[in-house]
């Protein structure tokens, strides 16, 4: 399905946030993926972009001859230093990329990765109606660590979310 010399995984810089933004809000209508309700803007995402470096917890973007595809973030586990080997991997990819092996090169270039950005715990946080996801990271050997139960209240559903965890 994927051709790698036709795509490339790099740092993403500060041009790429409306990019990245418009593939996050893509999402949001579907109720599958975040417990965002409503759009995001670039604005209220600055700070989220600025907290990432490439060094220690990259955010990447997935390009090829159309633009960027998807992007994937390691995100600081809960902000406090016993928790700095421990990353929350996020993954979003733009409508027309999904289900074609994108997610997993992503992923795979984000678990080979990890030890040399210091990270010895990947997790991930993902809805348990979200099928293709779970299985996306079933398939690189995540597992249940943990489940809350309908605490995610879109109005008319309440959603589980489940923390997948994998030990490097």
């Amino acid at each position: 399905m994927i051709n790698e010399k036709n795509i490339k995984i790099r740092d993403a810089e500060f041009e790429d946030v409306p990019s990245i933004i418009k593939i996050y809000n893509s999402t949001i209508p579907g109720r599958m993926v975040t417990a965002d309700t409503e759009p995001v803007s670039v604005q209220s995402r600055l700070k989220w972009f600025e907290e990432h470096s490439p060094g220690y917890r990259p955010i990447w973007v997935l390009e090829n001859v159309e633009g960027i595809c998807g992007w994937l973030s390691f995100q600081s586990f809960y902000g406090r230093p016993a928790y700095k080997f421990t990353v929350e991997l996020s993954l979003y990819l733009d409508e027309k990329y999904r289900n074609k092996g994108f997610g997993s090169y992503l992923l795979e270039k984000a678990i080979a990765s990890a030890p040399s950005l210091g990270i010895k715990t990947l997790l991930g946080f993902v809805f348990r109606h979200n099928v293709p996801s779970l299985g996306l990271f079933h398939k690189y050997g995540f597992t249940e660590w943990g489940a809350l139960p309908k605490v995610a209240d879109f109005g008319n559903e309440e959603r589980d979310l489940l923390v997948l965890g994998k030990r490097l």
